[in-house]
């Protein structure tokens, strides 16, 4: 099979099969551009709530897009890039408080609100997340 076969392979398996309802499943980090500005568009359900402990992160696919979602001690929850658009480290390893989310390979920092770093790193894609009927809500 030719690599372009394959690409196409694996590009139509990360295809959602129903827009707005298919299930993510877990990711590794991959590197993805950041952004700074939060993107909206289609929601996807990721996995349960209660897969993500309060204070902790963790890699999901929404829509074919990598990202990693955390649920703070406060019940809030946050969604960005699986990656961090530095070296490529998986965000969802890092540390976070209410405002910031800290890269656990060389410890930069990006805040919630907009994705902007505040140790003058490339900002990182912030998406919006909810929760519904148990479930982690994220548009892509």
């Amino acid at each position: 099979m030719s690599t372009a076969t394959q690409l196409e392979h694996v590009a139509e398996a990360a295809r959602p099969t129903t827009p707005g309802t298919d299930r993510g499943t877990p990711a590794t980090g991959v590197a993805v551009p950041g952004q700074a500005a939060p993107v909206r568009g289609e929601a996807h359900a990721v996995g349960r709530v209660d897969e993500v402990p309060p204070g902790e992160g963790r890699a999901f696919v929404a829509g074919g897009v990598q990202v990693a979602v955390f649920r703070l001690r406060d019940g809030s929850l946050h969604a960005t890039q699986a990656a961090c658009p530095h070296a490529g480290g998986p965000l969802a390893d890092g540390q976070t408080d209410v405002d910031v989310l800290v890269c656990p390979l060389h410890l930069f920092a990006y805040r919630w609100r907009d994705g902007a770093s505040t140790s003058g790193a490339a900002p990182i894609r912030v998406y919006p997340v909810h929760e519904s009927g148990g479930e982690i809500v994220v548009e892509v």
